[in-house]
């Protein structure tokens, strides 16, 4: 039956909330809908529970369902774990020191179509198996196998990510202080192969050809002092390591120096500024000519096989940047690009 539901937009008071579900809790007492009525549950924090294993094979585990309760397209999935746990991880240095720095590891597998889902912890557990060790790509593929085998995976992906400082000279007063340089090492294994990826992000100076020669030109024509604009500029460098040689991670930033000698400074006197203003006239660039430059030397270095480099020339000319993207080999080929991806190669003072 049908009735009339005057007022039924008005929201209902506390109290005529409060009275509707004490008789909603009485009709299903009376009528035997919840024969337990409402249990009085303890509301303290039971420190002294121990579970024990037959507790433990009862709990429910609804993420390792059945396919029945999959939810959505019967599709299968290329990657679902985990992204930014950290924890102190052991580097080598090509000095032969070690260093312990702040690491962000991203993990994940594959999913297959009739699998409701994985349980995200087994990949932390795996990684932290492995994680007292100095880490190199070989303990890298260990945690691999580990978790591939624990998740029953085909295909799997670690992705590590830190902050690697590097003592650095300055030009002319004899100062050094710490550069840092953002890199992210990759272990990949898609279709039983697996790829080894360095990321390095190398932050440069970029002054205008074109508005050097304009200064020179306003200079030398009309005795017009003008200076040429320069930037702030940064490459991602990613390549794929191939032999059986180390490729330091110093290595690919000594190589990024030589393609591009006009790196940022860490410590500075008059003298250096100086040198660096020089340093600058020396090697004007546009965004083109860096990633030709880089691409150059990475082409000469055998340890290197496919590889992508993308530069940002954060113009002071401009509101927006200059930007270009070389890659060599398929492995970082692709039609799309990700809609905020420039803006991820920034440096942040």
């Amino acid at each position: 039956m049908n009735l009339p539901t005057p007022g039924l937009n008005r929201v209902p008071s506390r109290d005529e909330a409060e009275a509707a579900f004490d008789l909603l809790r009485r009709y299903a007492d009376a009528t035997g809908t919840c024969a337990l009525g409402y249990p009085d549950l303890a509301s303290e924090y039971p420190a002294d529970f121990r579970v024990d294993s037959a507790y433990k094979a009862g709990l429910p585990d609804l993420q390792n369902g059945p396919a029945s309760l999959i939810r959505g397209a019967n599709q299968p999935i290329q990657h679902v774990g985990i992204s930014n746990f950290r924890l102190p991880i052991r580097y080598h240095t090509r000095a032969g020191g070690d260093l312990t720095l702040e690491t962000s590891v991203t993990g994940t597998v594959s999913l297959e179509a009739d699998k409701k889902g994985i349980n995200m912890s087994r990949i932390m557990r795996s990684f932290y198996r492995h994680s007292e060790k100095t880490f190199s790509f070989e303990v890298m593929e260990a945690a691999l196998d580990d978790y591939k085998a624990d998740l029953e995976s085909f295909d799997a992906r670690i992705e590590m990510r830190f902050s690697f400082p590097v003592r650095t000279d300055s030009l002319r007063s004899g100062l050094s202080g710490y550069q840092y340089y953002d890199i992210a090492l990759e272990l990949i294994e898609s279709e039983g192969t697996r790829r080894q990826i360095i990321h390095l992000d190398y932050v440069y100076s970029s002054t205008c050809p074109c508005s050097l020669e304009l200064s020179e030109h306003a200079r030398r024509e009309r005795g017009q002092l003008a200076t040429p604009h320069s930037q702030r500029s940064v490459a991602r460098i990613s390549v794929e390591v191939q032999g059986s040689k180390c490729l330091w991670f110093e290595d690919l930033i000594d190589l990024c120096r030589a393609a591009v000698p006009t790196e940022t400074q860490v410590m500075v006197k008059r003298e250096d500024e100086q040198a660096f203003a020089e340093l600058n006239a020396a090697n004007p660039i546009f965004v083109e000519d860096a990633a030709r430059l880089f691409c150059e030397h990475l082409q000469a270095e055998p340890r290197v096989g496919d590889f992508r480099v993308a530069a940002s020339h954060q113009e002071s000319l401009h509101s927006h940047d200059a930007i270009s993207v070389l890659t060599s080999g398929p492995t970082f080929q692709s039609a799309s690009i990700d809609p905020k991806f420039f803006a991820t190669l920034i440096h942040v003072g």
